[in-house]
């Protein structure tokens, strides 16, 4: 039996320009929201559109694109894989995110 692989691809536009996070070692990441259209037909037949946001963080090389290249409204097609951590807010409930890390990026606007 072959392994399942953590891949994920998607195209969309960004919904805001990214988020460049330098650290103290100058080391970068860029975080935004990747917003994937969708649409289907109801039960009655009625044509559904539907927006879903997915969450992004480019690391490495790649950061310098999204920071020269990437800005809002922007299509592009990310690959990568997804991620989950959580944390307790500050009123001590859990929360929970789901990420993909991009480690391809192709530009599809001009």
């Amino acid at each position: 039996m072959n392994s399942l692989r953590n891949k994920v691809q998607l195209i969309g536009r960004l919904g805001q320009d990214p988020e460049i996070i330098t650290f103290e070692d100058g080391g970068k990441i860029a975080k935004f929201n990747l917003a994937i259209d969708d649409s289907y037909k109801d039960k009655n037949g009625n044509k559904v559109e539907r927006t879903y946001w997915h969450p992004v963080v480019v690391k490495n090389g790649l950061v310098n694109v999204v920071e020269n290249y990437v800005t809002k409204g922007k299509e592009i097609a990310i690959e990568g894989k997804l991620t989950n951590r959580s944390w307790d807010d500050k009123d001590g409930n859990k929360r929970y995110l789901t990420e993909v890390i991009a480690n391809e990026l192709l530009m599809l606007s001009k």
